[in-house]
């Protein structure tokens, strides 16, 4: 009997999240503009890396600038709209790919945001007080995002390629624009 229990209530608590995340993802695809700041840690075969990058987003496409390390703090990449193929101006950084695609720290905020906008919604549930999705964005990555639960904020995710996490990114400083105004949502 206890087990039944157990398994309604984790039922109820998955429809909450499941239902949560579409509206997350919803708001996210109608905002107008998008920018958070993310501790990039990068998890390539031989070593690892650590980088402080901030993302925006509008309607002419996204950015990604390196906040962190101060050596290439400032370089700058442009990625076009509903693409995740980043475009320098000027600059060449070569930081290595994580996997065969060509996966970089850099092009990883816009594979990140690309999943929880449109990736498939795979499984769903609970760790630690936060909602965790787990997005399958097209064959080659798959994408968790643990969430606030009190308005769908993202805190964490992962980027796994090849069958290994290679990115691992604490997202803060979230924030969706509107046409009306910006919203903050920390």
């Amino acid at each position: 009997m206890l087990a039944i229990v157990c398994l309604l209530l984790t039922g109820c608590a998955g429809r909450e999240v499941e239902k949560a995340y579409a509206g997350f993802s919803e708001r996210v695809n109608a905002a107008q503009s998008l920018t958070f700041t993310a501790n990039v840690r990068a998890e390539y075969e031989h070593k690892t890396a650590k980088f402080t990058l901030s993302y925006t987003e509008d309607d002419s496409g996204g950015a990604v600038t390196v906040l962190a390390p101060e050596l290439i703090a400032g370089v700058t990449a442009r990625v076009e709209p509903g693409s995740t193929v980043l475009q320098y101006d000027g600059v060449v950084l070569d930081t290595g790919s994580l996997d065969s695609l060509g996966l970089s720290p850099m092009s990883s905020l816009p594979v990140l945001v690309q999943a929880m906008k449109s990736g498939h919604l795979d499984s769903y549930g609970e760790e630690d007080g936060l909602y965790v999705c787990h997005l399958e964005p097209n064959d080659e990555y798959r994408v968790a995002v643990w969430f606030e639960p009190d308005g769908m904020v993202p805190q964490r995710a992962e980027l796994e390629s090849g069958g290994r996490v290679t990115v691992i990114a604490e997202i803060s400083g979230w924030t969706e624009g509107t046409a009306a105004a910006e919203t903050e949502t920390e």
